[in-house]
């Protein structure tokens, strides 16, 4: 079968490799769809934690079975999406019902090689399924479920202010969660062209370009002064994150959803006064797949909005280094495989 590999940072290369062996407790699927994620891009810059070269990305994915091999519900012939956290099932996180943040955790694509192959074997415990969305829905179905599980862990309560920093596809997904739960969105972003996105598209209210306006100023002015309740990061941005911090109301809440390599920082006395608490919010559950899941089914949200730019399979390599331009406008580059 044909892969792609990030064999360092900026270098991709096809290769030719055997078929997957299946082992007790694994299915084949026919990858047919992959998402890029921000993480595939921080790994293209060589940016990304938890990562190390040679590595086959792709996490976002959508396929068909084929071969079950004894899972059970699943059938040969049925278009699939994985959750692609695979978790050791016996650690403190897991054993307390949080395989998300397993302690020997494996993300597909990241700490093993991942999904831009023609074949890709994945534990039963993995697979999730639905005849009733299509392949391209499938592979939207992972990085909607990072926003929705950040939304949960901020508990997301109707009315209260929900500031968003980072208009990327993850941020998107976030907007999207914190609306359905009842939260005012306020989108924040450097980039013009994902704020009227988000304003066109998603109906975002208030959108603050961090370059053009005065953040506080402006988010005193559309809460009333009392700033959001709830900030969520999903830049991966240091600046942004520490910046971050300025902009929570008293007795808030910080979720970290963005990933970056280095130290935050901020005024202890000024978080202290706000008892206000600070979360990160590591990949998402079971619970959050179903949820996005149902909100396609019900029609809550449309993400095939979000897929800008298509692709062969064949033709990723020459196009990869061209989704890191913002010039470009891309929201959500999709490869077709099959």
């Amino acid at each position: 079968m044909k892969v792609l590999v990030c064999e360092a940072p900026g270098e991709l290369s096809y290769a030719e490799k055997d078929l997957p062996v299946l082992n007790k407790e694994e299915a084949l699927i026919q990858i047919k769809r992959v998402g890029i994620c921000g993480t595939d891009l921080h790994a293209y810059e060589g940016t990304q934690p938890y990562f190390t070269y040679p590595r086959t990305l792709g996490h976002e994915l959508a396929g068909e079975i084929v071969d079950a091999n004894g899972a059970d519900g699943f059938q040969k012939g049925d278009n699939v999406t994985i959750i692609p956290y695979f978790n050791c099932g016996k650690c403190i996180a897991c054993r307390g019902d949080k395989p998300n943040c397993c302690v020997s955790m494996q993300v597909c694509g990241v700490h093993v090689d991942g999904g831009m192959v023609e074949y890709l074997k994945v534990p039963h415990y993995a697979l999730v399924g639905d005849r009733k969305l299509s392949l391209e829905q499938l592979a939207l179905v992972e990085p909607l479920a990072i926003g929705a599980h950040g939304i949960r862990r901020a508990n997301v309560q109707p009315g209260e202010y929900v500031l968003v920093i980072g208009a990327g596809p993850i941020g998107l997904g976030v907007m999207e969660f914190a609306r359905i739960a009842g939260g005012n969105v306020i989108a924040l972003d450097i980039n013009q062209s994902r704020l009227d996105f988000c304003k066109e598209r998603l109906n975002v209210t208030h959108t603050i370009n961090a370059l053009e306006a005065d953040v506080v100023a402006e988010l005193n002015r559309i809460t009333n002064s009392d700033m959001p309740t709830v900030v969520i990061d999903c830049t991966g941005s240091l600046k942004a994150i520490n910046n971050g911090f300025n902009y929570l109301a008293h007795g808030g809440k910080y979720v970290l959803v963005g990933l970056q390599k280095g130290e935050i920082y901020f005024s202890h006395p000024e978080f202290h006064k706000r008892e206000a608490t600070l979360m990160s919010s590591r990949n998402a559950t079971r619970a959050d797949f179903e949820h996005v899941i149902n909100a396609l089914k019900k029609g809550l949200i449309d993400p095939i909005n979000y897929i800008t730019h298509r692709v062969a399979f064949d033709h990723v390599k020459t196009e990869f280094k061209n989704w890191l331009d913002p010039a470009n406008g891309v929201i959500k580059a999709m490869v077709e495989i099959a």
